[in-house]
């Protein structure tokens, strides 16, 4: 059991990111029932499509990646297209992760230390860099902790919030049609945890039958959490309601709950870094060939690198990486898992047995959505 639960707490505190914060104010633009049946619908998505996804990696031998998966069941030509969707994607959420995340940090520790801002980032940074280093285990045993503190947070915030929470704030209808599409790509963001289903596998070892069940607990618990941080969070502070979510704490509750809120805020974008921080060094490892040490170069310095370039807008990036790589991301997923039915190295632990039609309907909604966002754009 103990296996189960440390690959649980790294899934779910994956899937728990950034994207977390984003949601209230996208709830306050478009209306609670749009978002309500966004969360529906991608929640049911998303774990048929992680369920997919790992029964693509029990079918095969040994443990790859998206792109290593993608040379192995659709053929070298298309093994660029998931290097490159995957690692955009990947950087970007990253990057994110390193803006808020510091943002966060620097805001909790600054009236104490002192310093600036981007000293605070570059600790976030260099911390979840170590840790990267180590490996899957040492990630996982600190999801676990985090994960503990997180919920002892989130219900510490939602006792606190609960006195002033109003039935009034929450807004039904009264949206803009031009923004009922605004919340596909951070509610897809926010659910995905594909990245690291792979290191559910190692961890599991040859407790392979678990992987279903943390892959169905492990998705659904992070889309109960959102919808209650949206309840708390618009229910308190209404049209106040800020895009980074505890700002509009801040207004209705005073400075010190603030503080609450950023220690909430370092868990949940820390520990989703380091998971994906890991996905990307095991990506240039493993299924480019890297050595150990330059791809936990590339993996860890890239997000910063792109942060001194100068792409410092959380919002705008997370929903890119939700709606454009991540549906690239998906569409792959659906088309190896045809193919790996076919052509598996070995009987799965579980089988989810999709209909074709089924299939073709997903990966439509997926390019739906990319050219949707492209759009927009």
């Amino acid at each position: 059991m103990k296996r189960y639960f440390l690959a649980l707490a790294m899934f779910s505190g994956t899937i728990i990111g950034v994207g977390l914060f984003g949601l209230p104010y996208v709830t306050l633009k478009t209306g609670v029932l749009p978002v309500l049946f966004y969360f529906i619908l991608l929640s049911i998505i998303m774990v048929i499509s992680h369920l997919a996804f790992g029964e693509i990696c029990l079918r095969t031998q040994k443990q790859h990646r998206l792109p290593g998966y993608t040379e192995i069941y659709l053929g070298k030509k298309f093994k660029f297209i998931p290097v490159i969707s995957n690692s955009i994607g990947l950087f970007g959420a990253n990057l994110a992760y390193i803006i808020i995340g510091g943002s966060f940090l620097a805001n909790l520790m600054m009236p104490i230390f002192g310093g600036t801002k981007l000293a605070y980032i570059l600790v976030f940074f260099a911390s979840g860099a170590f840790i990267i280093f180590l490996g899957s285990k040492a990630i996982a045993r600190s999801e676990f902790l985090s994960l503990l503190i997180f919920f002892g947070v989130l219900i510490i915030l939602c006792i606190k919030g609960l006195p002033y929470l109003k039935i009034e704030n929450f807004n039904l209808f009264g949206f803009d049609f031009k923004n009922f599409f605004l919340p596909y790509g951070i509610i897809l963001f926010s659910l995905s945890g594909m990245s690291v289903i792979p290191e559910l596998r190692e961890i599991l070892a040859e407790k392979g039958k678990l992987l279903r069940h943390v892959i169905i607990t492990g998705t659904l618990i992070p889309a109960i959490i959102y919808l209650v941080f949206i309840i708390l969070i618009l229910g308190v502070a209404g049209p106040q309601t800020t895009e980074d979510a505890l700002s509009g704490l801040k207004m209705v509750l005073g400075p010190k709950i603030l503080i609450l809120g950023f220690i909430f805020g370092i868990i949940t974008t820390f520990t989703s870094y380091l998971t994906v921080g890991l996905t990307l060094k095991k990506i240039f490892w493993y299924d480019l060939k890297f050595s150990h040490f330059n791809a936990w170069v590339i993996a860890a310095f890239i997000p910063l690198l792109l942060y001194f370039i100068g792409l410092k807008d959380f919002i705008g990036i997370i929903s890119f990486t939700g709606a454009v790589t991540m549906g690239i991301d998906m569409t792959l997923v659906y088309s190896i898992y045809l193919k790996a039915r076919e052509l598996g190295q070995r009987i799965p632990d579980y089988k989810i047995n999709l209909a074709k039609p089924v299939v073709y309907v997903l990966i439509a909604l997926f390019l739906f959505g990319v050219v949707l966002e492209l759009i927009s754009l």
